[in-house]
This record gives C-alpha cells, sequence and structure tokens, in this order.
C-alpha cells in the first residue's frame, strides 16, 4: 500500500519569523526537508501553505504546492485540507513531516507509514525513544507517552510519566519520549477537524489527545535511528548551518 507525505509551512513563527524560506547552506529551509521527504518510499509530496512567499518558492524548486486556509490552528488542520484538495479516499495513509525538519531520516518517514498500514485498527502511528535522563523526563518541552503491551498509546503528557518519587532512579520503569512524526488515515483526519478540544488536550498542550479522547488507537513505533530536532531557534539555525557547511564543503 502506497502513501503520501504533505509538509504543512506557514510563514508566521515568533521566534524565527519565515522560517521555511531561512538560508541552509544554500538551500532553503523547506527545500531541504522537501528533498529529505522525496527520498523516502512516498508515491507524492506536497506542500501545504496558506503564504504565496512559500508557494512560489516551493514551485521554483518543482514541488506540489496546495494552498489552504490562512485560519487554519494547526498544521494538522491544514494537511486534512490538503487532503480533500488532492481528493484522496479516507483509508489513504498521509504523513505529516513538520516543515522545520530539514534532516528528518527518508526512513522514519518509511517507518511510520508501514506501521500504520500494518495496524488496521489504529487511526494514527507515531514515534517513541528511551529517556535515560531524570532532567529530560521532568522536562515538559519534552512529551511523554505510556503504552500498553501491544505499543498502543494510553496517554501522552509534558508531565513526568509514569509518575515516581523525584529521589528514586529514573529506570525503576521506562520513560519514552514521544517523537512527533505522524502518520494518518485520511478518514481519521476528516473526522479529527471536526472534534471540538478535548480538555485534556487543552490542559496538556497537545492535539493528539484530541483524536485519543474520541476513541481513535494510536499505535507508537520504537525509533529505529537518532531523530535530529527541528529548527526552532537561531542557535538551532547556525548550528545547522554550520554542520552542512562542513559537510557539503569535504565532498
Amino acid at each position: 500500500m502506497s502513501y503520501m507525505v504533505v509538509i504543512p509551512a506557514r510563514y508566521a513563527s515568533n521566534r524565527l519569523p519565515g522560517k521555511p524560506l531561512l538560508d541552509i547552506a544554500g538551500k532553503t529551509m523547506l527545500q531541504r526537508v522537501h528533498e529529505q521527504a522525496s527520498r523516502s518510499g512516498a508515491t507524492a509530496v506536497h506542500i501545504a501553505t496558506d503564504d504565496t512567499r512559500i508557494a512560489e518558492c516551493a514551485r521554483g524548486f518543482g514541488a506540489s504546492v496546495c494552498m489552504t486556509d490562512s485560519g487554519h490552528q494547526s498544521g494538522t488542520d491544514r494537511i486534512e485540507e490538503a487532503t480533500r484538495q488532492l481528493g484522496l479516499p479516507d483509508d489513504a495513509v498521509v504523513v505529516n513531516v513538520q516543515g522545520d525538519e530539514p534532516m528528518i531520516p527518508p526512513g522514519l518517514i518509511d517507518g511510520v507509514a508501514q506501521d500504520l498500514m500494518q495496524h488496521p485498527d489504529a487511526g494514527i502511528s507515531s514515534f517513541y525513544e528511551s529517556l535515560d535522563s531524570m532532567a529530560d523526563a521532568q522536562n515538559p518541552n519534552i512529551v511523554k507517552v505510556v503504552m500498553d503491551a501491544q505499543g498502543y498509546a494510553l496517554y501522552f503528557s509534558r508531565s513526568l510519566l509514569p509518575w515516581r518519587d523525584s529521589g528514586t532512579e529514573l529506570l525503576q520503569a521506562p520513560v519514552y519520549r514521544h517523537v512527533g512524526i505522524y502518520a494518518y488515515r485520511v478518514g481519521t483526519l476528516k473526522r479529527f477537524v471536526e472534534w471540538p478540544q478535548s480538555p485534556i488536550e487543552r490542559s496538556e498542550r497537545l492535539e493528539q489527545l484530541r483524536a485519543m479522547s474520541n476513541g481513535v488507537r494510536i499505535h507508537m513505533l520504537q525509533t529505529s535511528e537518532e531523530v535530529p530536532g527541528g529548527i526552532d531557534t537561531l542557535e538551532d539555525l547556525e548550528r545547522l548551518r554550520k554542520q552542512l557547511r562542513e559537510k557539503e564543503g569535504s565532498k
């Protein structure tokens, strides 16, 4: 079974305005994300945006563009509109690749899509990895997940999960970080955008809890390789620019 990638991209960013169009060693961030996604096994890669500057840039390097509504509150809403424009059936699988992840490994994109295809009772698949330090486990910017014996998510939280006294060793029970790469069934996306925010979603500020509140099963797959972080700050950007200049300059 085949799948597609949709990259939601918006111009506005509190910390890095115009983030998709920022230069990284001679290419825009958006082009680098698109190139990584195009190296996966996806049958097509589309960029979903509401900004003409982003659309012009994307078409300039040959990408397919879906122009979407400017009122969307999240990338998930933008992806759902793109699937309607593309006329995708409810059983189609779409992977959400964030527009600020220029180093995302193509193998992870394939992995999350295949995982969803292998679990027909799931509406969403995503990744997790182990956490090794108490500092990371207690960091609210790192989302934790607990799962059942079959790998289906039971809950996501920004709090330490599962809880233990701060004086105990972290590894008394495994603590897992949620890695925010998602594969969706199109039918799940259609229902998701119709549901109101759930109380736990508002409390945790995690939209996947809206799906779980409405009975959607989320299957979790352990990452098979390191997942580079997205570009959120100027420091992140400069670090990646330096890495790529050194890597590409050595060829």
